[in-house]
């Protein structure tokens, strides 16, 4: 037999053996977004890590390949070839020992049961599961649950498969992820193009991923299809700060004001403006907080973070004549 390369697929994705199905697809989501070739322009070997990440996956992701990957080890991937050779036995007998000059099709002879136990071991061993499940069973080819006969020879049922999930960028002004959004997505599967809408959440940060159900490629034999993902980049903001779900803006006020003490505005980002009293002598860099005018929560747009106004002093961009004279007999006073 041919030796088989193999390849640790729990270690690829950093999973225990024991790891559930769940853990296996985060970590999966985790890796492919972190090598995937659109956000590693030009890294090869980002772009070979993901290749390795996305085989990983559609193995242990599949509970019936992922229950052959843990019983036949380096030797599974030889049963799914051997599952979609043309008429089973012939592309079995291709990859496991048939001599040419006798029956079995192709000029390979046919391996006999008592052949195939002694490669494959008995009942106790680790392979006997697998001897059964291709073959039907210690009987030999076309025993039950074998398949169908068609002309004289075997087929086997095609297995559904999911289609994969897809991911795509997206930029969003602050003012859209306060508000929420939807964007338009064109999405190509060989060759058709397809545009869906996506509606964005009111709240969402920079690096979520926003998840529209079924939009991903197409499943095989009847699977479902996949999903699609928009991994979701915030563009800064010119005035305001997003920290969590708080925002922080810098607000301009008169010397006169700081100094005596009064009302100022302060925006938000939905585009009002608020009252704020300062009060007397008010230094630079005060921070005031405005309780509930921050960034909503996902799913929940009545829950709300703060606003932090950080005081900026202004000064006046010119003096007036009666403006200079009363500044100056201030600067007599204060010396």
């Amino acid at each position: 037999m041919v030796a088989v390369e193999f390849k640790d697929y729990y270690a690829t994705l950093g999973v225990a053996k024991t790891a559930s199905d769940s853990e296996i697809k985060k970590a999966y989501r985790k890796l492919a977004r972190k090598h995937h070739p659109d956000l590693n322009p030009g890294d090869k070997s980002a772009e070979a890590k993901f290749k390795e990440v996305n085989e990983a996956n559609e193995v242990l992701g599949d509970p019936e390949k992922r229950r052959k990957y843990d019983e036949l080890g380096a030797n599974w991937r030889m049963y799914e070839q051997a599952q979609q050779a043309p008429g089973g036995e012939a592309g079995w007998n291709t990859h496991f020992g048939g001599q040419p000059g006798s029956p079995g099709g192709a000029g390979y002879r046919t391996m006999t049961p008592d052949e195939m136990r002694e490669m494959f071991g008995g009942a106790d061993d680790p392979f006997s599961d697998f001897f059964h499940t291709f073959f039907g069973g210690a009987g030999g080819f076309g025993g039950a649950g074998s398949g169908q006969e068609t002309g004289g020879r075997r087929t086997r049922a095609a297995r559904t498969r999911r289609g994969r999930d897809l991911e795509q960028p997206v930029e969003l002004t602050l003012e859209e992820a306060f508000s929420g959004a939807t964007r338009r997505v064109v999405i190509k599967n060989d060759g058709h193009a397809r545009t869906i809408d996506v509606r964005i959440p009111a709240g969402v940060k920079d690096g979520a991923r926003v998840r529209a159900a079924g939009e991903g490629e197409p499943g095989a034999s009847g699977g479902t299809a996949g999903d699609l993902y928009l991994v979701v980049r915030l563009l800064p903001h010119p005035r305001f700060e997003r920290r969590g779900q708080d925002l922080h803006v810098r607000t301009p006020v008169p010397v006169t004001t700081a100094v005596l003490g009064g009302d100022i505005g302060v925006p938000t980002l939905s585009g009002s403006t608020l009252r704020l009293k300062v009060p007397e002598l008010t230094p630079a860099g005060r921070v005031f907080r405005l309780r509930g005018h921050g960034m909503p929560t996902v799913g929940k747009p009545d829950q709300r973070g703060e606003l932090y106004a950080t005081v900026e002093i202004q000064v006046p961009p010119q003096l007036s004549a009666e403006q200079r004279r009363l500044y100056e007999e201030l600067k007599k006073l204060e010396t």
